[in-house]
């Protein structure tokens, strides 16, 4: 039985706030190499919410705590689509933050707290719709399969990689999946564009090495590691990647030349990002390759000059653009700088066509009937990037409806992380709309 239109059996919102709350509560901070709590707590949290409607649960882990969940729900015909969320979030540190990160307090229509963007968001969204439906007998079109995994703020290892390599006989049937940072709404002169997430960059996080000959720190040395390294961080942190435009990327570009006046162009996509006024710093990343450096490790004493010299860079390159990237870095660390990888992973670009795309665009039109849909290249990684080498094509769609003068890019990883309690139970809405249609 396929759900009410007008949605007069259930409301598909009625939780998403309470459940977003709920889930900012459980702290998951992910560390990285270093201990946390984990996501068993939380992973255990909404395997009892899923079991409170029917729907059993499987739970994995990659090492103790380190915990992913899988469903299932429906029987309908065609092949299940992939729903997936991660659990963990990034380090908060409370001292920077006007409101308790982990308390998941709402003030001035905000709900405040870490994963409120990145992701817990959409986890309550697919939690809410999916309780609602199954509480009404509203089974969707299609199965559903229902991953909620660990790891995804340290590459996934330990999350979405650990399932596909121990239990791809949960995912394997899947074709099409929909994950996070996608949907949400940025402002063009006055007009709202969701952007859909079709395609994102690979990933290169990178430790550079330099070596020289250690010495007394009052003594001549032309062989110091320091100075060799620090050269080539200024020349990778200053360096001006040239502008390409993916194919995604030139669909978005030419939505919002529409809008300008004008023809979207290499030579004039840097202008046109700016059109997009909060979400320019976001969007200008994902018109080039970016190299940003990010830590330093040199030395024990300061009067020792050290054999070694380290720096960490997170690398993102563009579907296409992966031997330029790496040609280019080459070039920029020079002869005495070497390279090699805590996380590479590559890049990925669905075609922004087929059902699953005419689902997304109709159930955003379905609530906000004057908004525009347009594909986009989403600078950061997600857990996409391991589902898709079980061959699924994937997409970012959280739908968000945002005030215009927010600067949602900067939310992400960042202090005072806040959504906007109407924008949740949109989304909610919205994601119900889609599964009738997807």
């Amino acid at each position: 039985m396929s759900a009410d239109p007008n949605h007069t059996s259930y409301d598909p919102a009625a939780e998403v706030v309470d459940l977003c709350r709920e889930l900012i509560r459980i702290d998951t901070s992910n560390y990285g190499e270093q201990e946390g709590p984990g996501e068993r707590k939380a992973a255990e949290y909404v395997a009892g919410l899923l079991d409170e409607v029917g729907i059993s649960s499987n739970l994995y882990e990659s090492e103790p705590g380190r915990t992913s969940l899988i469903a299932r729900w429906g029987d309908g015909p065609g092949e299940p689509l992939l729903l997936h969320g991660h659990l963990d979030v990034v380090p908060a540190a409370a001292e920077d933050w006007q409101i308790d990160p982990f308390a998941g307090e709402i003030q001035d229509g905000y709900l405040w707290g870490r994963g409120t963007v990145d992701m817990k968001d959409f986890d309550a969204m697919v939690l809410s719709v999916v309780r609602a439906r199954a509480r009404a007998g509203a089974h969707p079109n299609r199965p559903l399969v229902l991953c909620f995994t660990a790891d995804e703020e340290a590459g996934g290892h330990k999350g979405a990689e650990h399932l596909i390599k121990n239990h791809a006989e949960e995912l394997a049937d899947c074709t099409e999946a929909i994950g996070e940072v996608g949907g949400f709404t940025t402002t063009v002169r006055g007009k709202r564009i969701y952007l859909v997430e079709a395609a994102e960059k690979g990933m290169a996080w990178m430790r550079l090495t330099a070596r020289g000959a250690a010495g007394h720190g009052s003594m001549i040395n032309h062989d110091n590691a320091v100075t060799e390294l620090a050269g080539a961080v200024a020349r990778i942190g200053s360096y001006n990647w040239p502008v390409r435009l993916t194919p995604s990327m030139e669909v978005l570009m030419a939505s919002v030349a529409q809008i300008a006046g004008t023809e979207a162009t290499p030579e004039n996509a840097a202008a046109l990002v700016d059109e997009f006024e909060s979400s320019a710093r976001m969007l200008g990343a994902v018109i080039r390759n970016t190299t940003n450096p990010t830590m330093l490790e040199a030395g024990y004493k300061v009067n020792v000059i050290p054999t070694e010299a380290a720096a960490y860079v997170d690398g993102r390159f563009l579907p296409g653009y992966e031997d330029e990237f790496f040609a280019t870095l080459a070039e920029l660390c020079g002869e005495n700088v070497t390279w090699d990888f805590i996380s590479k992973q590559p890049p990925w670009a669905s075609p922004y066509e087929g059902r699953i795309v005419d689902a997304m665009n109709q159930s955003i039109l379905g609530e906000d009937p004057d908004g525009i849909v347009a594909p986009y290249l989403m600078s950061g990684g997600t857990d996409a990037k391991h589902f898709r080498k079980l061959g699924m094509q994937s997409y970012g769609f959280a739908p968000l409806k945002l005030p215009p003068d927010l600067d949602f890019g900067s939310l992400f990883h960042g202090v005072d992380e806040r959504v906007p309690v109407d924008a949740l139970e949109f989304g909610a809405r919205v994601f119900d709309r889609f599964l009738d249609l997807a």
